[in-house]
C-alpha cells in the first residue's frame, strides 16, 4: 500500500528532517485514536515536547523527572549495540559533551503524558530492567524490555503507513487532496521540537542549552532554517506598509 502511495504522490525522503505542524498533528492524532498504537502516545509526546536524543529518552528514568519543579534531568544515554562478547545489548553512557548534561523544563503536555504513563504502570507494574546498575526506566516495549532507536523507527514507519493509508481513503471520500506524512525517523522528532522551539524563541543561547548543542553553530543553522518561512510571512505582511518612494 505504501509503495502505491509513493508512486501516486511522489513521496521521497525529505531533505528537511522535521515534521510540519500539520504532519505532527496528523501523526499524534492518529496514535492517540489508534487502539493498536495509543499505548505509544506518551513516548511520542515526550519526544516532541523535549527534543531529547533517542538514547536520552529511551534511557529516561522516573528519578530523572521532578514533578514538583516540572523539570527533566538529562544525564545519561541508553545505547543498544554490539558488546565485547559479540552479542547485542543495552549499556549506559554519559553524554558525549558537557552540553549534553542539562535540565529541560517540563511542558504541561509532557507532564500529563508522563503522569498518565506512571498511573498505568502503577496498575500494570513498573519496568524491571536493570542496565549497568540503572533501573526505573520509564518507557518499555510490549515485551517489558527497553526500546532501541531502530525499534522505534520501525514503529514510526508502521504508524505512518497506516495513517497515510487511512488519510488517502478519507480524502477521496471528502474530495480533497490527502495530507501525506513524509518519511521520517526518530531523530526527526528531536529536529521537529527544535524547529518549533526556534519558531517561538529568539534567544539562541536558550535554545542551545535546552537542545544540548555543543556548538552554537548547530543551533544557528536550525534557527535560520526554521525561521525562513516566518521571515517571508513577516515581509509579506509588511508589503505596502512602509513608504520607500
Amino acid at each position: 500500500m505504501l509503495k502505491d502511495l509513493k508512486k501516486t504522490y511522489s513521496l521521497k525522503k525529505p531533505k528537511r528532517h522535521s515534521l510540519t505542524i500539520q504532519e505532527q498533528e496528523a501523526f499524534i492524532n492518529f496514535v492517540a485514536n489508534s487502539q493498536q498504537y495509543n499505548r505509544l502516545l506518551p513516548l511520542f509526546t515526550v519526544f516532541l515536547g523535549t527534543g531529547c536524543r533517542v538514547g536520552e529518552l529511551t534511557g529516561l528514568r522516573w528519578e530523572d523527572c521532578n514533578f514538583e519543579d516540572n523539570t527533566i534531568s538529562v544525564n545519561h544515554n541508553l545505547i543498544y549495540s554490539k558488546k565485547a562478547d559479540g552479542k547485542y545489548g543495552f549499556y549506559i553512557t554519559t553524554p558525549k559533551t558537557d552540553a549534553g548534561t542539562r535540565i529541560i523544563p517540563m511542558l504541561k503536555d509532557v507532564k500529563n503524558a508522563l503522569l498518565f504513563e506512571r498511573k498505568r504502570q502503577m496498575t500494570e507494574g513498573f519496568n524491571q530492567t536493570v542496565v549497568d546498575g540503572c533501573k526505573g526506566f520509564i518507557f518499555e516495549n510490549i515485551n517489558g524490555s527497553l526500546y532501541s532507536g531502530s525499534a522505534i523507527n520501525k514503529l514510526i514507519n508502521k504508524i505512518t503507513e497506516a495513517c497515510n493509508s487511512e488519510e488517502v481513503i478519507r480524502a477521496e471520500a471528502e474530495h480533497r487532496e490527502p495530507l501525506i506524512i513524509r518519511h521520517f525517523s526518530v531523530h526527526s522528532l528531536r529536529h521537529t521540537f527544535c524547529t518549533r522551539f526556534c519558531e517561538n524563541e529568539t534567544n539562541l543561547k536558550v535554545i542551545q542549552e535546552i537542545m544540548g548543542h555543543a556548538n552554537i553553530s548547530i543551533t544557528m543553522d536550525i534557527y535560520a532554517e526554521a525561521t525562513k518561512e516566518k521571515k517571508a510571512e513577516s515581509f509579506a505582511n509588511l508589503e505596502g506598509k512602509i513608504k520607500i518612494i
